[in-house]
């Protein structure tokens, strides 16, 4: 009985080992996935320093076009889209849409609150250019989609990334933002993801139906929402 005793108190000590060692290794991983959302947003804060942008704008290409107000919300549909054909997901719908309204809630509020503090202008003349809201949603929705697939189709899974810079560079060409708006927008849109998917707040709430076919299709924007719901 003693020896049995012992053999179980031992294989508790090292199963609390294992899962101390495993906790560290989360957090070790997490910090180190931030060190590139911070460099944006470290870079995109010095950039704001002197003349550098000004003359970056000079050498960049000029398009008038519109689709930035539109690509950036492709990588959020991408997610249902995804769901809705069948491929393998880390979440479910309904903590997937609580997952992407808490992070546009909360990058949304970081982009007003820095735009009205900074007050900084934009190249065509207009207010409140630094960061980018267009490059802040799209970045959100691409890492959200990532976080989704990224243990099951890793090609799905960059494929908002590509739509997301592509926004970003459209808010430079289009002449709506400097280089350092953008940089610090996708830096704050793929923190606070990272953020949202390591803490998984609200956890206790979710969301059961008899019907399968449920589906969210959010709309969200800086300065506009919109929530589709399909049974």
């Amino acid at each position: 009985m003693k020896r049995l005793i012992h053999v179980l108190i031992f294989i508790f000590c090292i199963s609390s080992t294992f899962a101390q060692n495993d906790s560290i290794r989360v957090k070790n991983n997490f910090i180190k996935r931030q060190i590139l959302p911070m460099s944006l947003i470290m870079t995109g804060a010095l950039l704001n320093i002197g003349t550098i942008k000004n003359t970056i704008n000079d050498h960049t290409p000029h398009t008038n076009i519109s689709l930035d107000n539109y690509l950036q919300y492709v990588p959020a549909g991408q997610i249902y889209l995804y769901d809705a054909i069948g491929f393998k997901h880390q979440n479910t719908v309904f903590n997937q849409t609580k997952y992407l309204l808490i992070s546009q809630l909360v990058s949304g509020i970081v982009v007003h609150t820095l735009k009205n503090t900074t007050k900084i202008t934009r190249p065509n003349g207009a207010a409140t250019s630094f960061p980018s809201g267009h490059t802040t949603t799209a970045f959100v929705n691409a890492t959200i989609l990532y976080q989704e697939f990224k243990d099951t189709d890793p090609w799905l899974a960059y494929s908002g990334f590509v739509l997301a810079t592509a926004t970003g560079c459209l808010r430079l060409t289009n002449n709506k933002h400097w280089l350092p708006d953008v940089l610090t927008g996708a830096g704050i849109g793929i923190l606070t993801v990272d953020l949202v998917y390591y803490l998984k707040p609200f956890q206790k709430l979710q969301f059961n139906s008899k019907n399968k076919k449920i589906s969210f299709a959010p709309m969200i924007g800086y300065r506009s929402f919109s929530l589709a719901c399909n049974f």
